[in-house]
């Protein structure tokens, strides 16, 4: 007597919306799935500078340089948009630098990065980190720190490392500028202008270092955005050795 009656629409409308709700719940889940996959792409990806580090010049006011590859296992915990490692050698009194920058438009990547904890991870045991600056030869003046390493087994091999950040087109050397929540969200704009790189140049001199140091920091901020965004290394003309004005 009630098979057609109110009692079976009650069911029907219950089951109805039970369909409905389960629905929503699985269509809900897979767009979540598609979204959040894509985002983790967009996210992983590197952010290409407009000038790729490959093209710094390998000859810079006397210094002839030459690629120094990495590991892939520092390539792989570096985790860097970009980067560069060579060796320079001042041609006029043979002193050496190693060079390394590494780049990241994914600032969070870069935390923790410092050469006290890579180089001793690396088996240097770490002698000491000092507050400096350097000054370019454009006259530019670079807070940067100095740290000083040696190897276990002899005191005689010794390596100082210059370092500094450049962030957004500005200069530190203090790690925890970068540190704050707006520095960890996703750039899923993929705006290269955001970013953090990190400068390392070592050798077993101080005076390698710092002239080192002076000769190629100028050249090397041209080929990261300044504070307006703007890449000065864009407008040069590019050859195979090199970079030319």
């Amino acid at each position: 007597m009630y098979l057609f009656g109110k009692p079976h629409s009650k069911r029907y409308l219950f089951w109805s919306n039970c369909l409905l709700a389960v629905s929503a719940l699985l269509l809900t889940g897979i767009v979540y799935r598609v979204t959040a996959s894509r985002l983790r792409g967009i996210v992983d990806s590197p952010i290409a500078l407009p000038v790729p580090m490959k093209a710094f010049p390998l000859t810079i006011e006397g210094w002839a340089g030459r690629d120094r590859p990495v590991s892939e296992t520092v390539e792989r915990v570096a985790d860097a948009d970009d980067f560069l490692s060579r060796v320079y050698v001042d041609n006029a009194t043979n002193q050496w630098a190693n060079v390394y920058v590494a780049y990241t438009a994914r600032p969070r990547t870069m935390l923790g990065h410092r050469p006290e904890v890579c180089y001793v991870a690396g088996g240097w045991i770490h002698d000491g980190t000092e507050r400096s600056q350097l000054i370019s030869s454009g006259g530019r003046v670079i807070p940067c720190l100095v740290n000083r390493f040696h190897k276990p087994a002899s005191q005689d091999d010794e390596i100082v490392v210059l370092s500094f950040y450049i962030g957004n087109g500005w200069l530190t050397s203090d790690e925890s500028v970068f540190t704050g929540i707006g520095w960890r969200t996703p750039n899923i704009a993929g705006n290269p202008a955001r970013y953090v790189a990190q400068v390392q140049i070592s050798s077993v001199l101080e005076s390698a270092v710092r002239a080192a140091a002076k000769d190629i920091t100028d050249l090397l901020l041209d080929y990261f955005p300044d504070e307006e965004g703007k890449v000065n290394a864009v407008e040069y003309s590019y050859t195979g050795s090199g970079v030319v004005k």
